[in-house]
């Protein structure tokens, strides 16, 4: 695998994204340095499912497919590229994980495997008794964790993480009532209620922007 090129610096995307927008001859270009110097974050972000018994190149070749749509979706209003462009590569290794699992599924959970005593035949559909963990849907419980914590350290306020760790157990501690936050800091609990209310708001909208 030969080596990816450096990242761009802020200005440099800066220049790359507009001339990317102004169309024109030098676009293909633009869209060409703007995928090239950001494959070291494909790279980076497909590292991270080398446990799944994918190849690495497999990976990094569905990864470039996101930063490609990242490249081409991407609104320079919005902060940096590399930002954006790290939703669009999880979001496309993601599908392509479910698209095979699902036909994987498909095809062996209804793959003869033996015979009942009637002589009648049976699957693995038929033997299982529980469902076996979801990697896929654990790898994106863990990113949206991750990504709470960090949302809550950027969009809430000191009093707002603190109502809400207290109400919620958050970091594996107890849940509390409204009434018993607000004994604990010492304001009323229609208070925690309102505090508790916006804090949620402001890290759903962060979530879905």
């Amino acid at each position: 695998m030969k080596p990816f090129q450096k990242p761009l610096s802020s200005e440099e995307e800066a220049y790359y994204i507009r001339m990317l927008k102004e169309g024109g001859a030098k676009a293909a270009d633009a869209k060409e340095v703007l995928i090239e110097r950001n494959m070291r974050l494909v790279a980076h972000i497909a590292r991270k499912y080398q446990n799944s018994g994918e190849e690495l190149e497999d990976l990094i070749s569905i990864g470039t497919i996101g930063l490609i749509k990242a490249v081409d979706t991407f609104d320079a209003g919005k902060g940096r590229l590399a930002t954006y462009a790290c939703r669009c590569i999880d979001n496309e290794l993601l599908m392509m994980f479910r698209a095979r699992k699902k036909i994987s599924r498909e095809i062996s959970l209804y793959e003869p495997i033996g015979t009942d005593k009637e002589g009648n035949e049976i699957n693995l559909l038929d033997v299982i008794e529980q469902q076996t963990p979801d990697i896929i849907e654990q790898m994106e419980m863990q990113e949206n964790i991750k990504k709470m914590f960090q949302l809550m350290q950027e969009c809430l306020t000191q009093r707002e993480r603190e109502i809400l760790v207290m109400r919620y157990g958050i970091g594996g501690g107890r849940e509390a009532t409204q009434n018993e936050v607000g004994r604990k800091i010492g304001i009323s609990r229609s208070y925690v209620s309102r505090i508790e209310k916006k804090a949620l708001s402001k890290l759903k909208n962060a979530f879905s922007s």
